[in-house]
């Protein structure tokens, strides 16, 4: 074999080799990695949002999350766990409408959901694309999309996201989503106020806009480096703690 075709099939293993280490779940898994550190599988995490607390506790497939208020009926604390929903009010477990349950529940999950990000994209319900790659303030980055599958996703399933994972740091920046309830819309998101707790990072997000709806969600980066988004609101998790234990 000539030594130019040699150097050539090498170039193409390698070239194989680098598109396989870099699918949408190798990127995933490292962004989760990085985030984690290998803990937010057996963790308890407290914070509070908007004036309510949340928790959540994670142990060898056992999961619970929760938020507490009060309100005029008293303490009231809505519980996701692995036998479902439940709401309780000063402490005593009530009964709860089937379709009320679930607006509440997702509610909770929501919250919870984006507060741990990227922790929960490697889910069995997740199904994770590499879109391709962008440069964002002068930064590399790995475009992932992400939908769920109907069966484990959730009642909203249909919705989509778009996260953008740095390519040398593979931390989570900026994400996108589309959403069909209430009317439907569109929100991009940039990550700021990154910190470290307990070894885990957690950020904040600045929470974005287009003017319409029919815009690809890919799309949303470049326009918001062009100044093209209206800023809504800030999303913001307060008093995060982290723990080893796993006690309700």
């Amino acid at each position: 074999m000539k030594p130019i075709s040699i150097i050539f099939l090498v170039l193409l293993m390698a070239s194989c080799q680098q598109k396989e280490a870099l699918s949408a779940d190798t990127i995933i898994n490292k962004a989760i990695e990085q985030s984690c550190n290998g803990k937010c599988d057996t963790v308890t995490i407290d914070f509070d949002f908007r004036g309510i607390a949340y928790k959540s506790s994670r142990s060898k497939g056992m999961f619970y999350m929760d938020r507490t208020f009060t309100d005029s009926l008293g303490i009231v604390r809505d519980v996701i766990s692995n036998e479902g929903f439940q709401r309780f009010i000063n402490d005593s477990l009530i009964a709860v409408v089937d379709s009320t349950a679930q607006k509440y529940a997702e509610s909770v999950n929501s919250v919870h959901y984006f507060a741990q990000l990227p922790y929960g994209l490697n889910a069995p319900a997740a199904q994770k694309e590499l879109l391709g790659e962008t440069v964002i303030k002068g930064e590399p980055y790995y475009e992932i999309g992400v939908t769920f599958l109907e069966e484990g996703g959730g009642t909203d399933f249909e919705d989509r996201f778009v996260y953008w994972v740095h390519k040398k740091h593979f931390l989570v920046d900026y994400l996108a989503y589309s959403y069909a309830v209430n009317g439907g819309g569109i929100r991009f998101r940039e990550a700021y106020n990154p910190r470290n707790v307990n070894g885990i990072r957690f950020v904040d997000y600045k929470n974005y806009k287009p003017k319409g709806l029919g815009i690809p969600l890919i799309s949303l980066a470049k326009m918001f480096e062009n100044n093209e988004l209206e800023l809504l609101s800030k999303i913001e998790t307060e008093n995060v703690q982290v723990s080893t234990s796993t006690k309700n």
